[in-house]
Formats: C-alpha cells, sequence, structure tokens
C-alpha cells in the first residue's frame, strides 16, 4: 500500500537575480509503500531536496499533487504535512537548549500531551545512545551527536514517515557509517516510512529497499532499482556480490548525468 504518493508533480522556483522562473522537477509520479526505506540519488540540481519538502508541504506543486496516507499534502500545517518528520544535514539545534531540551522542543512544537514530555525526550535520547549527555549544550556534542540529537527530536513526535535530507552529509566517512548503521537500527525497531536523500551510492544501496535515481534540467525519475538484500544488513554485505552488482547499475544509471554536468562546468 502506497503511504507517500506522488502525482504528477511539478514543483518551478525563481532565480534570485532575475525572477525567472525555472522549473525544479517536472511531472514526477512516485509511490513509496507503507513501512518501505526509500533512498533517492542523482546529481547536484537535479530536485532531490525538492522532493522531500514537497512531501513536508514546505514548497508549493506548481501542478500534480502529493499525499500522504491519503491525505493532500498542501501545506506545512496540514494533517497530511503534520504526520512527517524532516531531518535536514544541518542539524538546526537551539544553542541555548540542552540536548533534552532539543528533543523537548518538538514535542512543545506538536503540543504534545499524551505523557511526560521529558520522560518521552529522555526515552528517545536513550534510543540514540545519549542518555548520558542529556545536559550537554549543542557546542559541546560532535558533529555525528548533534545529528542524534536531530534524529531523536523527529522521532519523539512518533512520524508517520521519516524525511530526511542528507543527514550525514557533514559528516566524516567514518562517523557517517556509524550514523548509517544507528539509522538502520532504529528504523528496524518500527518500520517507520523513510524516505532519504543522499549523495552516497553505497549509502543508499545499504540502507535502502528501493533506490530512486533523478535526473536534472528539469528534475525528474530516471530509474528505479529494487535493493534486494537481506535484512537485517551488516556492514559486510558492502563486500558481497550482489552490493557490487548494484553498485554498478546504479553508477550507469548516474552516468549520463554526471557526464553532462562535468560538461557544463568545462564550458562554464
Amino acid at each position: 500500500m502506497s503511504h507517500i504518493e506522488y502525482r504528477h508533480l511539478s514543483v518551478t522556483y525563481r532565480r534570485p537575480k532575475t525572477d525567472e522562473a525555472f522549473l525544479a522537477i517536472d511531472r514526477i509520479s512516485l509511490a513509496v509503500e507503507r513501512g518501505s526505506f526509500v533512498a533517492v540519488v542523482g546529481s547536484s540540481g537535479c530536485g532531490k531536496s525538492t522532493l522531500l519538502l514537497a512531501a513536508a508541504g514546505l514548497v508549493a506543486p506548481a501542478s500534480g499533487s502529493v499525499a500522504i496516507g491519503g491525505a493532500p499534502v498542501s501545506g506545512p500545517g496540514t494533517e497530511a504535512a503534520a504526520r512527517s518528520a524532516m531531518v535536514f544535514q544541518d542539524a538546526s539545534l537551539l544553542p541555548w537548549r540542552t540536548v533534552l531540551g532539543n528533543v523537548r522542543f518538538g514535542l512543545e512544537m506538536r503540543r504534545w500531551s499524551r505523557d511526560d514530555l521529558t520522560e518521552r525526550a529522555l526515552r528517545y535520547i536513550h534510543m540514540v545512545g545519549l542518555a548520558d549527555f542529556a545536559d550537554y549544550h549543542p557546542h559541546q556534542l560532535s558533529g555525528g551527536m548533534r545529528q542524534r540529537v536531530n534524529i531523536a527530536r523527529a522521532l519523539a513526535v512518533e512520524p508517520e514517515v521519516l524525511l530526511m535530507d542528507e543527514p550525514f552529509g557533514a559528516l566524516d566517512a567514518q562517523t557517517r557509517e556509524v550514523m548509517g548503521n544507528e539509522l538502520l537500527r532504529l528504523w528496524e525497531r518500527d518500520r517507520k516510512t523513510a524516505l532519504f536523500v543522499t549523495h552516497d551510492i553505497d549509502e543508499a544501496i545499504f540502507l535502502a529497499d528501493k533506490v530512486v535515481v533523478m535526473g536534472r534540467d528539469p528534475g525528474c525519475i530516471k530509474d528505479v532499482l529494487t535493493v534486494d538484500l537481506p535484512r537485517p544488513r551488516t556492514p559486510d554485505v558492502l563486500d558481497s556480490a550482489a552490493f557490487v552488482a548494484l553498485r554498478r547499475r546504479l553508477r550507469e544509471s548516474l552516468a549520463e548525468d554526471m557526464a553532462a554536468l562535468r560538461l557544463v562546468t568545462e564550458v562554464a
């Protein structure tokens, strides 16, 4: 059953200097099944982030629609948009609040009243392995730890859908691998529907059930790759023949756009 459904979605933006309209994504149709983990890859500027922002109600369609659980997403305050939580590359934590205060903040914004906010926030802080850092402020944490707080804040509001826009993009390779394993562990607890944007091919294959490959000028879906690797997954799978074959196919699917992007850069 589709949990997130894009129907012929197009989104336009205006260029800052000229105010000229341009098409960011063009007539995209995509169904994300309930409880699945879908990664989105593609070259810079192909509209990956726009795809997520549309599901969160943070950009308005020029045409077409997005629905979550059958309800249309028509803005950030709508019932459908409230079913999702967004995790950005920048953790965007409030510097004057502690780890506990930041995770509580997400609940406060949703006017959560089902149980004690502190107790609930601490539960998710423990879940991401930061129980000993609840009283720390963001400046006292590493980049990976700040992103754990960001994920805890998103999970604490019990969203139906997790929208993640390159959440590990600013981390070093070793921390990124650790965070990927941690995210997979958390996702496997309750299998929330996840839509995850990344530039990292290995990360996409390791995490996802399906990988959506986007093309550019304007943004569109070029390919959808099913990742038929058993779960639960461990880092050992990265060396398997099946993983290598999937990586090769993804690289081939991305190669045309990457070559075109290099040509544009050289001409410029």
